[in-house]
């Protein structure tokens, strides 16, 4: 295993840094200590474009056949150097030493590889194999567009199964604002069908990603917009865990990033005191 020769940081997510083909080790800013990646995009395919990913050589796309008995290897193998080996005194910081989640995640939409399912059944394995299951989380990272699919429903019960979490991209509750910063054309609508599916099948939070546009933070619709679909999340039950608001930690490798830049403290905490008014927990990583 090829490792990297400098320390891991929140500012680098790089999916080479093990020199492994699906698993890499990163600093979580959002869960804190040492996630362990997975990457089953790893043609960088998407099927959406999202103007601030960090992924150089973004194509539209689904994630390619996932060769599972490497995964396999590699993460049990990443997995015993990061519990006996000496990864976490070479290359993490002595304040977060230790293994928090493995996260499926990667250069795009995890949920698009058509092995999704047996991936999440190769990880309970495995978890199993290290005496891990239900003492560290299993994150699922998504835009949640393709949650309408059975195999990715049975994959997310599994995933609830293994003490596990989504978190659910939720950019903007405006059909304007998702085309322009996801370049998604699924309505608000068909975000909430999925959210509430998703959070019926697996314990959901929403990830949403604030940034300011040509200087300008979202205006006031955008963020009425988002207030009131969480709202309506709340009267319609949804059983939601609460929401993640996370800034600008590593530059773009879109042709926006130019336009792009981090949101002051004072605004982000502003979001998210409207945020918990509406009864829900809210996680900052500013």
């Amino acid at each position: 295993m090829t490792q990297s020769p400098t320390p891991l940081s929140t500012h680098d997510h790089s999916r080479d840094s093990a020199g492994l083909t699906y698993v890499y080790p990163v600093i979580s800013r959002r869960a804190g200590g040492v996630s362990v990646g997975i990457n089953l995009n790893t043609n960088n395919a998407c099927n959406w474009r999202c103007i601030y990913c960090q992924v150089p050589g973004l194509q539209r796309g689904s994630a390619p056949p996932v060769n599972l008995s490497l995964l396999e290897k590699e993460l049990r193998e990443f997995l015993h150097e990061l519990l006996h080996g000496s990864f976490m005194t070479e290359h993490v910081a002595p304040e977060a030493r230790r293994l928090n989640d493995i996260a499926l995640s990667g250069n795009g939409e995890p949920t698009s590889a058509p092995e999704f399912e047996a991936v999440i059944e190769l990880i309970g394995r495995i978890l199993d194999e290290f005496s891990l299951a239900g003492h560290i989380k299993l994150v699922l990272i998504t835009n949640g567009s393709l949650i309408h699919r059975l195999n990715v429903q049975r994959g997310l019960r599994k995933i609830a199964s293994l003490n596990g979490e989504i978190w659910f991209k939720l950019d903007s509750a405006t059909q304007k604002g998702r085309l322009r910063i996801n370049h998604s054309r699924q309505k608000p609508e068909t975000a909430m069908n999925n959210l509430r599916i998703a959070a019926s099948l697996c314990a959901t939070w929403i990830q949403t990603a604030v940034f300011a546009f040509n200087g300008r933070a979202p205006d006031t619709d955008e963020r009425n917009t988002y207030l009131q679909f969480l709202s309506h999340c709340r009267e319609q039950n949804i059983p939601l865990k609460g929401v993640m608001l996370y800034g600008l930690a590593r530059p773009s490798m879109q042709p926006e990033a130019p336009h792009l830049t981090p949101l002051p403290r004072t605004w982000i905490e502003a979001l998210a005191a409207d945020i918990q008014a509406l009864g829900l927990e809210t996680r900052n990583s500013a």
